[in-house]
């Protein structure tokens, strides 16, 4: 499913550094420049929060508005505060219609695996080519009922007409293994320890547990004296 064009209204910045960025962010605005194809950089003031929701996905197809112009454009880089992660700066790059970008695309899993398994998704995102304002918004691997053993590779996933693997044909997306029993999993890491010299600590009920087992065995040992006494007395 390819995303819907996103109108986004802008205007020509005429201030530059931190001074004028930080006042910019205070009126909800956020600066961003608009290159490519062989266009002179523009730099632009954004609106806040529709910018914010534009680039929830980021291969989103933007229409910039600005001086009564309009470009079809890609969020490419989007900074952001590390704490509030606000963001402070976009980036975008123009592109014409019949063009073909590389973009990475979501990978979704879907359905439920064969009993006592486990799905490991080892590549969120597939590289791909495909035309600049027609870019699938995630593609859909199920996985309903497949046994333990089972790997999907990025070749195995069918992708919209018009769009090409850029990623490695064999790349491992999802790998469905046997479930691990928590012993086995105990086990596994008790060895991983020993291995790596971990040593921990005796729990409470650990000591407490070896305490009563040494208290039986020595009412055993005092019970086989009593009876060697016994014995030698008869």
């Amino acid at each position: 499913m390819a995303q819907e064009k996103t109108y986004l209204d802008a205007t020509i910045r005429t201030e530059f550094g931190k001074g004028a960025a930080r006042r910019i962010r205070r009126e909800d605005k956020i600066p961003a420049v608009l290159y490519g194809h062989g266009e002179k950089p523009v730099h632009l003031e954004l609106e806040g929060h529709a910018t914010m929701l534009a680039v929830k996905n980021p291969n989103n197809l933007l229409t910039i508005r600005y001086d009564g112009k309009e470009e079809l454009a890609l969020a490419r880089d989007v900074q952001r505060e590390i704490l509030r992660r606000n963001i402070e700066h976009v980036d975008l790059v123009i592109v014409k219609r019949g063009e073909k970008v590389v973009v990475d695309v979501a990978v979704h899993v879907e359905g439920e695996a064969a009993p006592e398994t486990v799905v490991t998704t080892e590549n969120a995102t597939l590289s791909v080519e495909a035309p600049a304002t027609d870019i699938p918004e995630f593609f859909t691997v199920s996985v309903e009922g497949l046994e333990a053993g089972t790997q999907i590779l990025a070749k195995d996933i069918t992708l919209p007409e018009g769009v090409t693997l850029d990623s490695d044909e064999e790349l491992l997306v999802v790998n469905i293994t046997e479930q691990i029993s928590a012993e086995a999993l105990e086990a596994e890491l008790a060895e991983a320890e020993a291995e790596a010299g971990i040593e921990h600590d005796e729990s409470d009920e650990e000591a407490a547990e070896a305490e009563a087992a040494e208290g039986a065995e020595g009412e055993s040992a005092e019970g086989d004296a009593a009876e060697g006494d016994d014995s030698e007395q008869e």
